[in-house]
C-alpha cells in the first residue's frame, strides 16, 4: 500500500503529539516527536550548567552539540517511543514546566535546528511517518503529502496543559502555564530561523471545540482521501 508523509505543525499544547500517535498507530506508521528532541537539548543545557542566572549560554551549547546523541526506543508498556539522551531515558524529565520555559529559546538557535532537522529528515526518508513540531511542513518535509496546522485559543491550551501536568503530579499554577504558553507562542512565531507559520498548502485544524475522537476521525478522513 502507498505510504505518505504526514507533517503536523502548530502552537504548543494543541495536542499535536496525541493526534500524531493516534494516526501512527492506526496506519502502522513511524511516529517522531520532534518537540521531544528540542526538549531533550533544553534538558541537556539545564543539566550541564549552560543556563546560569536565567541566561542560556548559546555559544557553549553549540560547542557541545556533538556530545548530544538522541534516539527513540519503543516503550513496551506505553507502546510509544521514549526519547533517550546519550543512552539515558529522559522521557519523563523533559515534560516538566521548567523544560518548557527554555525549549523555545533552545529551538531558536540555528545550529541546534540544523542538527535536529537533519536527524528528522533521515528518520522520514522511507515515508510512512507521522512527524509533529513547529516547522515540519515548511522546512523538514516541504513535500509532505498531508500537512496539518493545529491551533486553539491560548485559554483552551492552558487549561489542557494545566490538567495534564497536575495529573502527572507536577504542582503548577494555571497562570504560570498560561503565561508560558503565551511566551512560547511569541518566541516560536517571531524567531528568525524557521518561525512557526502555517504552510500555504497545510490544512488548518482548530480543535478548540473538538473532542479527540472528532479530531482523529476528521484527520483520518483527510488521510484516506489522499491515499
Amino acid at each position: 500500500m502507498k505510504k505518505i508523509t504526514i507533517a503536523i505543525d502548530g502552537f504548543s499544547s494543541t495536542g499535536k503529539s496525541t493526534l500524531a500517535k493516534q494516526l501512527a498507530k492506526q496506519l502502522n506508521y513511524i511516529y517522531v516527536d520532534t518537540g521531544a528532541m528540542y526538549r531533550a537539548v533544553a534538558y541537556y543545557a539545564m543539566t550541564h550548567d549552560l543556563i546560569v542566572n536565567q541566561v542560556l549560554n548559546d555559544e557553549e551549547l553549540i560547542r557541545q552539540l556533538p556530545n548530544i546523541n538522541l534516539s527513540f526506543t519503543l516503550n513496551k508498556n506505553s507502546q510509544h517511543a521514549d526519547i533517550y539522551l546519550n543512552t539515558i531515558n529522559i522521557e519523563k524529565e523533559i515534560r516538566s514546566l521548567e523544560v518548557s520555559q527554555w525549549v523555545s529559546q533552545v529551538a531558536a538557535i540555528s545550529a541546534v535546528r540544523k542538527k535536529l532537522v537533519e536527524l528528522q529528515q533521515q528518520m522520514g526518508q522511507q515515508k510512512g511517518v507521522v512527524m509533529d513540531g513547529r516547522d515540519i511542513g515548511t522546512v523538514v518535509f516541504p513535500d509532505a503529502e498531508l500537512k496539518i496546522f493545529m491551533t486553539a485559543s491560548a485559554e483552551t491550551r492552558a487549561k489542557r496543559r494545566f490538567h495534564e501536568l497536575n495529573e502527572k503530579g507536577q504542582p503548577v499554577s494555571y497562570l504560570d502555564v498560561y503565561n508560558n504558553i503565551k511566551q512560547r507562542d511569541q518566541l516560536d512565531s517571531s524567531r528568525a530561523d524557521s518561525p512557526l507559520v502555517q504552510a500555504i498548502d497545510a490544512r488548518l485544524l482548530d480543535n478548540s471545540d473538538l473532542s479527540m475522537n472528532e479530531q482523529f476521525n476528521l484527520v483520518l478522513g483527510w488521510v484516506k482521501d489522499i491515499l
